[in-house]
This record gives C-alpha cells, structure tokens and sequence, in this order.
C-alpha cells in the first residue's frame, strides 16, 4: 500500500481562492483542483491507495475552522489522514488538543512562514509543551529568506528537535525547501523524517545525494504536494533521482504507510 504524506485540499468554497494565493506565492501553476475527488483521483492514478492531508492556521480565528474541516475530510474518505493545526496565540491550545485527540487527529500541521511565528519563538515552545508527545508533526521548512530571517529553517527545527526530543517529527520538503545544504548539516542523520514534496524537482545532485548517504532510508517520505504537483508527476523523479543512490520507488512510496497505518489497523 503507498501513500502520499504530503498534500493539501480545500473547502470547495474557498478552494479557488486558496489556488490563487499558491500561485501569487510560489509563482506555480497548481496542477490540480485543489478539491478531495480531484486528489483521490489522481492518487488513483499514481497506484497511491492513502493521502495525508495539511492544513495550517494563519491566524488563531482559523484553528478552530481548520480543524473542523481535517475532522470532515477524515469523514468523507477512509483513505484519508488529516492533520489539525494550532497557532502559538491561539487561547487555550489544550482544551483544542483534546478535541482534536477525541475525533481521531493524530497529527497537526505548522507553516511558520505564514503562521507569522518563528519555530524558536518562546510562545511558539510554550505551545510545544502543551502538545507534548501526543502528535505527530509536520513542519514546512525552508523558503527563499536566509535562515537567520526565515521563520522555518533547518537550523531552527534543529533547535526544537533538540528541545523537543518526544514526538514524531517531519520536516517538508528534503528537510527545507531551498535550505538544502543546511538540511544536510543540521538535519540528514537527526530523529526526523523527510519528505519529497517540492524538492526533487531542483535540488542539485551532489546535495540530494549527501542528503540520502546520511540519512536514514526508513525515514525519507513520499510527498507530492497536491495541487501545486501531481502525484503521478512525482513518482518518476523518484525514479530519475533516487534509485541511482540505491533507493527502491516502493520503498519510498510505503514508508508513510508505516508511520500512518490505515485506521483501524493494528
């Protein structure tokens, strides 16, 4: 069973507008809808039979709305994982982790870089606390700033590993999306998972292949980041840029199935 750990669907209401700002932002073209038929869909195409979903509050008024729809997208398909979200200002985090536990969400998304936090922020470690080792985590990392101005870097989600060492953590994007060689100092052979999502693409060879020699093959995921890429799209970079380092496609493709088993699974 393969699974895609990185993707993103929206409420049909909003999802045009949510295409509009990915694009503005990354300065893509989404090559999907943005909608949960439309992912399932093309999962389908790719023989990916599970996605894991995202979402991220921007501010501490979305928690509450972005959790209910990761709790009605678990509803409306088995094959789907989604991640609740919390923000560092958000009033009385634990009364919402306990909700999120209560309704199955085992895992919260956080996008520092537009959140408006920075992972070493003191509020954003008081948070952690709360959450403790309850959930997995997902961290976008990396963006176009340099890492002392970047809200997400490698440098700091090594710092909050450090700090932190109790949950499951994954950082996005090989560790951090256009921070890759400091990825490869400060996170490949660390107690974190990577995933492919947004990297394969543009990562240059010599850092992609210093990122697979150090660090753990069981922890290396598969993403596509739907809408912005087709899971279809993604699978034959894996082809092209990780089996000549001596990585198996099933191998990358089945290892979020091991960190999140089908519900109900034993």
């Amino acid at each position: 069973m393969f699974t895609d750990t990185h993707a993103h669907v929206f409420h049909p209401k909003i999802a045009a507008k949510a295409l509009a700002q990915l694009t503005a932002h990354y300065g893509l073209k989404p090559r999907g809808t943005g909608l949960l038929d439309d992912l399932l869909a093309r999962a389908d195409c790719a023989g990916i039979s599970r996605v894991v979903v995202h979402t991220a509050a921007t501010d501490p008024t979305q928690v509450i709305p972005a959790n209910n729809w990761a709790m009605e997208l678990m509803r409306l398909s088995p094959r789907v994982t989604a991640f609740g979200t919390l923000h560092p200002d958000f009033a009385h985090p634990e009364k919402e982790l306990d909700r999120l536990e209560r309704a199955g969400i085992t895992g919260l998304k956080f996008h520092a870089d537009f959140q408006g936090f920075f992972l070493d922020d003191p509020k954003f470690f008081t948070l952690m606390e709360a959450v403790g080792s309850r959930f997995t985590l997902m961290f976008h990392v990396g963006d176009r700033l340099p890492p002392a101005q970047n809200p997400s870097c490698p440098i700091k989600l090594a710092r909050l590993r450090r700090a932190f060492p109790g949950p499951v953590m994954i950082a996005a994007h090989l560790g951090g999306y256009l921070h890759w060689e400091y990825a490869l100092e400060h996170l490949a052979g660390q107690d974190v998972y990577l995933d492919t999502s947004s990297s394969l693409r543009i990562i240059g060879d010599e850092t992609l292949r210093g990122l697979i020699a150090r660090h753990p093959a069981e922890r290396l995921l598969f993403g596509s980041d739907y809408p912005l890429f087709d899971p279809a799209d993604e699978i034959p970079l894996i082809e092209s840029r990780l089996v000549p380092l001596g990585l198996r496609v099933e191998d990358v493709l089945s290892a979020g199935t091991r960190l999140f088993p089908a519900r109900g699974a034993a």
